[in-house]
């Protein structure tokens, strides 16, 4: 089965925290081994969700079976003090440009402000032009600087019904927000989810389900009242979670039918990439 992993970050070797959560997770934090593990385990590519500001230097080393989202996150955010210049704008639309790059990638929570707020305005006119989604964090945020209220997943369905022709990517499907994220999802036909970010180092998948079964059967639950998994991706946070684990845990939670759709060919429509198997 090809698998495409919608959601991951990709900062080989850079930052003490991507190396730490990497080896809890039974991996090392270098492209080296992601390649050996999507070999090994049949993933084709990912997307990753752009850290660093919006430089094009700064996106310049993907290897290609990975495409990119360019990312708006929270230090060059709370730098520009929420005000951005037109110049930023610029080079997002340049990224846009660019092949490998599927999208753009909002990060509220850890910045302070709405999704809707004004400044965010050509966001959604590049995305509608360019016909690449918006994909936005939502749900809980790592350590305590964040602020939760920003991140809530309803914040989606105002800007889905502000901004029709622009695909929304909801990150994370919203946990813990489950009953919200699917609402929202299943009303808005112009928003789609990942599953990444559920899972956080590494479990055993059967004693999770059995020691966590209040929360895989309410997270089963709420995907099945979401009721179009045209719109589910998978996809890790990597390297956030263990791989394998991943998929083993998405496939319990997906029914095999919709296997095929959830891990490879809703990303590869969604995102508009091609992926050699």
């Amino acid at each position: 089965m090809k698998i495409i992993d919608a959601h991951l970050h990709f900062r080989p070797g850079e930052r003490e925290y991507f190396n730490q959560i990497a080896i809890a997770a039974g991996h090392e934090n270098t492209e080296a081994h992601l390649r050996q593990e999507y070999a090994r385990l049949g993933i084709v590519g990912g997307v990753v969700m752009g850290n660093g500001g919006v430089s094009l230097e700064g996106h310049a080393h993907y290897p290609s079976y990975l495409r990119y989202c360019v990312g708006l996150d929270s230090k060059y955010l709370r730098d520009s003090g929420g005000s951005l210049p037109a110049s930023v704008w610029d080079q997002v639309e340049q990224h846009l440009q660019r092949k490998n790059c599927v999208g753009i990638k909002l990060y509220p929570g850890y910045n302070p402000w709405y999704i809707t707020d004004p400044m965010y305005g050509p966001c959604y006119e590049l995305a509608a032009a360019y016909g690449k989604p918006v994909a936005v964090h939502t749900g809980e945020t790592a350590g305590t600087g964040a602020v939760l209220k920003y991140s809530h997943p309803l914040t989606i369905d105002e800007a889905a019904v502000l901004h029709p022709g622009v695909r929304f990517v909801m990150c994370h499907f919203g946990n813990p927000w489950l009953p919200d994220a699917a609402c929202t999802v299943r009303k808005n036909e112009n928003v789609s989810a990942d599953l990444s970010g559920l899972l956080e180092g590494r479990i055993v998948v059967d004693t999770f389900f059995k020691e966590q079964k209040g929360y895989t059967e309410y997270l089963r639950t709420w995907i099945s009242y979401m009721g179009d998994y045209s719109r589910l991706m998978y996809g890790t946070d990597w390297p956030l979670a263990n791989l394998e684990d991943y998929i083993r845990f998405t496939e319990r939670l997906i029914p095999e039918r919709h296997w095929e759709a959830v891990f490879a060919g809703n990303a590869e429509r969604i995102y508009k990439g091609s992926w050699l198997p």
